[in-house]
């Protein structure tokens, strides 16, 4: 069942059909837009998860729902209806190749997190040093799906997806110097892996990644 508002239908079934509820697409919404969808929202206490909240929104959003998180590094408002029970087989490791992939990697880890999810963290792991990454390989075996954020040329996804059974969802981001294209090169090379087991996501959607690996982990 949705409800229609002036400017948005909510979909209120949405978690019943695919095991995930609406989450809120803040960019190009106003302030008022994202409060009103809020409110419909917690009618139902539904889980809110909202993504591409800045700092300005944010502010004005706690006033409007006290009760609600802003977590700025991820730049998303959430308000969780009751204590999230964790659940999934086991845990989902998200790897940043750098600290200007923190925003998107941030933004995969705290959805995922809200979904009910075991988060673990693994940033600054990237190819240029690799033996940081080489380090943590043992402990990143033991998760059962990792979500792999890099930008540049975006070849972390390929060498761990070398190194590790679980699946592997690859994140490309817009950061990266002229000929990166805004992320369109780490795209195609994510695209373009030799690494079986990879699936990659659009550039920098951390919620996509979350999702997927989500639904991968309580499967």
């Amino acid at each position: 069942m949705s409800e229609s508002i002036d400017f948005a239908k909510i979909d209120f079934d949405r978690e019943e059909r695919t095991g995930t509820p609406e989450i809120i697409f803040g960019e190009g919404k106003t302030t008022e837009q994202i409060e009103t969808i809020i409110k419909k929202m917690r009618e139902r206490k539904s889980l809110v998860i909202a993504s591409r909240i800045h700092s300005d929104p944010a502010a004005c959003l706690k006033i409007s729902f006290p009760e609600g998180i802003y977590h700025p590094e991820a730049r998303i408002f959430s308000i969780s209806p009751q204590k999230t029970e964790k659940i999934g087989r086991g845990e989902i490791a998200v790897l940043a190749a750098g600290t200007s992939d923190l925003p998107v990697a941030e933004e995969a880890c705290v959805t995922a997190s809200l979904l009910g999810n075991q988060v673990q963290r693994y940033y600054d792991v990237g190819i240029a040093g690799l033996h940081r990454l080489l380090r943590e390989i043992p402990r990143i075996r033991e998760a059962s799906v990792l979500i792999v954020v890099a930008g540049m040329e975006g070849a972390l996804p390929s060498v761990v997806a070398g190194l590790v059974k679980c699946p592997v969802v690859a994140v490309p981001t817009s950061v990266g110097y002229g000929t990166g294209l805004g992320g369109i090169s780490a795209l195609l090379t994510m695209l373009n892996t030799c690494s079986p087991g990879v699936t990659v996501v659009n550039i920098d959607n951390g919620v996509g990644a979350a999702v997927a690996a989500h639904r991968m982990n309580c499967v």
